[in-house]
């Protein structure tokens, strides 16, 4: 099975020439909280059978992905490595090569423990309580039962879980923001943030909005629009365009406005502009008619005879964030 890494996504994206002091102390950081706070190998002084799975899950995909048997040496003699100790040894490696290409490699590790853990997390939210989980919501560490509802403990013990995972993330990528790296980890994946402020105000809580099943095209759309943009890859506007039109369809379903008899974005958007219940204003339906008629409809079509659309660097940059701050902005007035 073919996994999606850092690495390879950004191959032809040239972001490191030297090696520094900064990039050692960024990956084991990283590494760290992989290690001690997400997945500790040991948990009361036995190593954990879920952590061994997890981590050899993540040896065992990237090393596929990177084209070797193993990412470092997996014993020493007759002594056999824990498998969070080969990622480490190769983690920590000199390196050999290109900077540019080891550094993508080892934040390809961080990466995909990141995004399994998330997967865990989605899956364990979205599942029915059960009775394993009231068990041990309700037992205190000495092992007496503590008063009130197994239920409500439970959905207690998620909720902390999710905040120790949301708490790593966050500390990831101040991590980047530290050793002044123009990357941000959101939904499974690390991509190129250009600018500070956009990443704090519009995509950093738009990644947090469209984490839900609901909005899982909206997420895909978005991404693939800021690795086109980030690879210079044809029509980056034309995905989170399309991010933006799917937004709208789903709350106009959610809202049971559909009737239909839409045939485009402009339809849907009536139906959010109707006055019977006026979600968008007017001016906003305008605006918003225009976007995907100057933006999104040109790369929509074949451009058969004529010259072919394109925007400029700064025209798509402006084209994602406006289709990030709608999105935003539409989803909190539900």
């Amino acid at each position: 099975m073919l996994i999606d890494i850092f690495a390879r996504r950004y191959e032809q994206t040239s972001l490191w020439t030297t090696f520094e002091q900064r990039d050692s102390r960024l990956l084991i950081q990283a590494f760290r909280i992989l290690a001690e706070d997400i997945y500790p190998l040991y948990r009361e002084g036995d190593e954990d059978s879920l952590s061994v799975a997890f981590w050899s899950e993540i040896h065992n995909n990237l090393s596929r992905e990177l084209g070797v048997r193993e990412l470092s040496a997996l014993w020493l003699g007759t002594y056999k490595w824990p498998i969070v100790k080969v990622c480490e040894n190769w983690l920590t490696a000199p390196v050999q090569g290109a900077p540019d290409t080891h550094i993508k490699e080892r934040l390809s590790l961080i990466e995909l423990g990141f995004r399994g853990r998330e997967k865990e997390i989605g899956a364990m939210n979205a599942a029915p309580i059960s009775d394993f989980e009231k068990l041990s919501a309700s037992l205190s560490l000495l092992g007496s039962r503590s008063p009130g509802d197994p239920d409500e403990g439970a959905r207690k013990l998620r909720q902390t879980m999710t905040a120790a995972y949301q708490a790593s993330v966050e500390e990831l990528n101040t991590r980047f923001r530290q050793a002044r790296y123009p990357l941000n980890y959101h939904n499974g994946f690390i991509q190129i943030s250009s600018d500070d402020l956009v990443q704090k105000e519009v995509e950093t809580p738009f990644w947090s909005m469209v984490a839900g099943t609901v909005w899982k095209n909206v997420d895909l759309d978005m991404k693939e629009a800021l690795d086109l943009r980030d690879t210079d890859g044809r029509d980056p506007a034309f995905y989170a365009a399309r991010a933006l039109e799917s937004t709208i369809k789903i709350i106009s379903d959610q809202k049971a406005w559909t009737h239909g008899g839409e045939r485009g974005a402009h339809n849907y958007i009536d139906n959010l502009a109707a006055q019977a219940h006026a979600y968008i204003t007017p001016w906003e339906s305008t605006s918003l008619k225009l976007f995907f008629t100057h933006v999104r409809n040109p790369f929509g079509h074949g451009a058969g005879t004529s010259e072919m659309p394109s925007l400029s660097r700064p025209q798509i940059e402006w084209a994602i964030e406006f289709s990030m701050s709608w999105i935003k902005n539409l989803i909190r007035r539900l």
